[in-house]
């Protein structure tokens, strides 16, 4: 398996493969929880915390390790990631307590917190020509990921059992461990200094991406609280329901490599801020229509707005940054994600329930917009293509 990796057309590829366990991790995880539940006897609460704690380890490794890659320890960070992930998907075969799950779960977020910062530091210092490719590409891989994690979850469970998917997703990651001992993440020339996050902040087109990736993840804490609730008081099935999660992220598995493309001959904020400007035009729409089917026609447009947003957005990241500090905002970014979409999805729960469908996404477009129009204020210098031309830098 391993070798034919190493064959890929792209040479990230492998790296992008990795990302996309990681990634199916997530999504495996997730689409079982009803059935840990059921079979530990955890409350709705346990639950909450079980899921909750991949994104908190997460948003840890990211904000504290991910400088490092800059620093020339990225293979060292690959090692961590894979092993610790690796280690997570062993402890959930044999879990039986809820702190062992909550800890299986952190381990698994961790390892997969470790591991995207420095596959994004290759994947935009390998070829910087191609840097928007290897981005939108990389995003297709976590997205395929997250994809295949229920699926391969779902039928592993049905045949093996609860235990089964873990199984399978420590033999996977056990496979491509290789990786992480073979490849090289390519640390920066210049030196990365003490306080990196504090001077990335006051970057103002570092301030654009991150407000950028705020209007971003709201959308994603809101779907992941309230999509499946919202279509169900509209009497839509849970085939329905599943479908259209998935018909949601389809789109950006074809998309995200040609949207990245694009994005950096065009302008990577101009790109996000013509998406994200479409996507809260979908979300002020969701309030309005009580048609299931009507409601896939704006859905569907979200989803090809949603495919460009993503890599838009990490490139602008990585054009803000220093090149001492591409991975430490790659992590800065992600971090930020994973913590304003916890947020939301937190007060995503309590806007509908106590405002409704329209006051949920209303609100919810409202913030989004605020947090567009400050990127586009502070973000200039990323409205027009990217002018520098760092060197390429061996990715193995």
């Amino acid at each position: 398996m391993f070798e034919r990796l190493q064959r890929l057309r792209h040479p990230q590829d492998g790296l992008f493969v990795l990302a996309g366990v990681l990634s199916l991790g997530y999504g495996s995880v997730f689409a079982l929880l009803a059935e840990v539940r059921d079979a530990f006897g955890f409350s709705e609460f346990a639950i909450g915390v079980i899921g909750g704690a991949a994104f908190v380890a997460g948003f840890a490794a990211q904000v504290g390790l991910a400088r490092y890659a800059d620093r020339g320890h990225g293979e060292a960070l690959l090692k961590l990631g894979v092993l610790t992930a690796a280690m997570g998907a062993g402890l959930l075969i044999f879990a039986e307590s809820l702190f062992l799950w909550v800890v299986a779960r952190a381990l698994l977020g961790f390892g997969a917190g470790c591991v995207f910062p420095a596959v994004r530091r290759v994947a935009l210092t390998a070829d910087p020509a191609r840097a928007g490719e290897s981005i939108g590409r990389m995003s297709a891989f976590e997205i395929t990921g997250f994809l295949l994690g229920p699926v391969m979850a779902s039928v592993l469970n049905a045949v093996g059992g609860l235990r089964a998917p873990f199984i399978g997703l420590m033999i996977l990651l056990l496979a491509l461990a290789p990786l992480a001992w073979r490849v090289s993440v390519p640390g920066s020339s210049g030196q990365s200094e003490p306080g990196v996050l504090k001077r990335l902040i006051r970057i103002p087109a570092l301030q654009a991406s991150l407000a950028a990736g705020i209007a971003f993840y709201i959308t994603i804490g809101v779907f992941e609280a309230i999509w499946a609730v919202f279509l169900a008081d509209r009497g839509a099935s849970q085939m329905f329901i599943g479908l259209t999660m998935s018909a949601f992220a389809l789109p950006m598995v074809f998309i995200a490599p040609w949207a990245g493309k694009i994005s950096q001959e065009r302008g990577s904020l101009l790109v996000a801020t013509y998406s994200i400007g479409i996507a809260i035009v979908c979300m002020l729409i969701y309030g309005v229509i009580d048609s299931l089917w009507i409601l896939c026609i704006p859905l569907a447009i979200h989803a090809i707005a949603d495919a460009f947003t993503m890599p838009a957005n990490q490139i602008s990241v990585g054009r803000a940054s220093p090149d001492e500090a591409i991975a430490a905002g790659q992590g800065l970014y992600g971090a930020t994600g994973l913590a304003v979409a916890a947020v939301s999805a937190i007060l995503s729960g309590a806007l509908y329930q106590t405002l409704g469908a329209v006051g949920l996404w209303w609100i919810s477009a409202s913030v989004m917009a605020l947090f567009l129009a400050f990127a586009w204020w502070r973000g200039a210098e990323l409205r027009s293509p990217e002018t520098r031309t760092p060197e390429p830098r061996p990715a193995s």
